[in-house]
């Protein structure tokens, strides 16, 4: 029987790989890498010559009967992604069932995560904490995902495309409050390494301000006080924060209604009332 061993490689600097990952990887017969090209630098900095053979979303299917095969010969194999640890929001989860199934042993190979990474540095609670990856881009499951994050009691972290990333901050705006804790970490262990921290319009305003961003993005929320105190909250304060956050006049109206537990037709006018200088 043969063994596969899921390895953590590096999320940007090249120096954050284990001995034992580097050994690993130089011993497999075979190198399973999301993206050849990527996992191609990394090996030609530690002078590695393993073959790499794809394996993603497109073909894991496909790949992982093959994968059993190489397996039943006794072969080690190694699972890479493009960066950090595979199976988080990567390729991978399916072949590791499999090779379970087929009676194979799996390893893993601890190390770099950038959702560790993040969540360390992000100065939010790391007792407990909830994972979701990706959220969905849109509809009832994109919903359901943002009110999850909105009842959450313990701090949420997401990936997320640095295009779509003010969208996020919007909604979580929207439906989390504007003074919601959030840290968005981005370029981790790279040269313009970041992390943004503040109130969800405090982050919203600076990448609304920012022409373009790159890299890879990790969104943290800290998590939500159970209940919020309505009594004494002032209404037109609040609304002016939603306004200032960039929220349209509805939108602040509903999340009004919705933190204060107003009538909706209540909530509007009181947005409607705000002085226009004020919602510049």
């Amino acid at each position: 029987m043969g063994t596969l061993y899921i390895v953590s490689t590096p999320i940007g600097n090249l120096e954050d790989v284990t001995q034992r990952a580097l050994r690993v990887l130089a011993e497999a017969d075979r190198i399973l890498a999301e993206d050849t090209r990527r996992t191609a630098v990394l090996l030609k900095r530690y002078a590695i010559e393993t073959p790499l053979i794809s394996l993603h979303a497109h073909n894991e299917s496909a790949r992982s009967r093959r994968v059993l095969e190489w397996l039943e010969q006794g072969q080690t194999l190694a699972l890479v992604s493009d960066a950090g640890t595979p199976l988080l929001s990567d390729p991978g989860e399916r072949l590791v069932r499999d090779v379970l199934g087929g009676g194979h042993a799996v390893v893993p190979v601890p190390g770099a995560s950038a959702l560790l990474a993040a969540l360390v540095g992000s100065g939010l609670d790391t007792a407990r904490f909830t994972f979701l990856g990706f959220l969905p881009r849109g509809g009832r499951a994109r919903a359901e995902a943002l009110e999850r994050i909105e009842r959450s009691e313990m701090t949420t972290v997401v990936y997320e495309s640095p295009n779509r990333l003010v969208r996020l901050l919007e909604d979580l705006a929207s439906g989390c409050g504007v003074e919601r804790p959030v840290v968005v970490a981005r370029e981790l262990t790279k040269l313009h390494e970041s992390f943004v921290r503040g109130s969800t319009a405090e982050v919203l305003a600076h990448y609304r301000a920012q022409p373009s961003i790159r890299g890879e993005v990790v969104v943290l929320v800290g998590a939500g006080s159970g209940a919020e105190d309505v009594a004494a909250a002032d209404p037109g304060d609040v609304a002016r924060e939603l306004i200032a956050a960039g929220m349209s006049a509805s939108e602040a109206a509903r999340e009004l209604a919705r933190r204060l537990q107003l009538r909706r037709n209540q909530a509007y006018q009181i947005v409607q009332s705000l002085d226009p200088a004020e919602e510049t």
